[in-house]
């Protein structure tokens, strides 16, 4: 991570505080778990040292039940560490898009090369339902906002790294791939803006993810996004949304998805 942006200086402060936490000093993988994805810090590897998010740097405690406050400092197979953190920061919860880029910042700052961002989402697509793990091949923006500042042009033609989906392809050839797009949130989408998403390209929908891999990609970091279908999305089923269904759906999923990311994450 170069430059000066003014979210950086933040960033490494937070950096060094894990470092010294820790007793780390690098950290090569950096994985953000979503909604669904908790049980997967366990099968990554080996924790050595937890810390509550909160007592950083730059970082809040999250507003969000089933979100966990921590960031794990875990042993892979092959050695090297990696950061897992139990929740992000997101967009709604009243902070601005810097204040949502501080995690990737932040490992990046720590020395990570690659950031796996996960969440759970309302699928658009029938075939996808409750349970399907779906890898992010490209994102649509909608929150109207961007981590960057000013005149920083960054390329996002490749932004979800297609090496990392071969591998995770390896690991299992059925995963589905599609376009996720990022609403504001906290309330779910309509039934004419999910429409909306689909026309233009969209196959899953959420409230996060996009604006963490834009700030991943100008820190410099290599970006592989996978999505856990929670819920069909507005619309589609016929049902009202919940919160609940959202949790129910990833505890059911959870070990099979939790799996599967380990698994991912061993050839990375």
């Amino acid at each position: 991570m170069t430059g000066d942006h003014p979210g950086f200086a933040e960033a490494r402060q937070a950096a060094a505080a894990l470092a010294e936490t820790t007793g780390v000093a690098r950290h090569r993988i950096a994985v953000v778990l979503g909604s669904g994805w908790g049980g997967a810090a366990e099968l990554i590897g080996e924790t050595t040292r937890t810390v509550p998010t909160a007592e950083l740097p730059g970082f809040a405690a999250p507003s969000v039940p089933g979100h966990n406050p921590t960031v794990r400092s875990v042993r892979l197979k092959d050695g090297s560490q990696a950061l897992v953190f139990g929740s992000r920061t997101h967009y709604y919860e009243h902070r601005d898009a810097g204040a949502v880029a501080h995690t990737v910042r932040t490992a990046a700052a720590a020395g990570a090369e690659t950031v796996v961002l996960t969440n759970g989402c309302g699928s658009l697509v029938p075939e996808w339902g409750p349970g399907t793990p779906v890898l992010v091949a490209d994102h649509l923006n909608l929150t109207g906002a961007t981590p960057l500042v000013g005149a920083e042009f960054v390329d996002l033609t490749d932004l979800y790294s297609p090496r990392i989906r071969a591998i995770a392809r390896e690991v299992d050839p059925s995963l589905p791939e599609g376009v996720y797009a990022q609403f504001p949130g906290p309330q779910y989408e309509t039934p004419a803006e999910v429409r909306y998403a689909k026309a233009i390209g969209g196959d899953l929908v959420g409230m996060s993810t996009a604006l963490d891999a834009i700030a991943a990609r100008h820190a410099g970091l290599e970006v592989f996004g996978m999505s856990l279908v929670t819920n069909a999305a507005a619309g589609f089923s016929g049902e009202p949304l919940s919160h609940d269904e959202v949790v129910q759906a990833g505890r059911d999923a959870g070990p099979h998805i939790s799996a599967l990311l380990a698994g991912i994450i061993d050839r990375i």
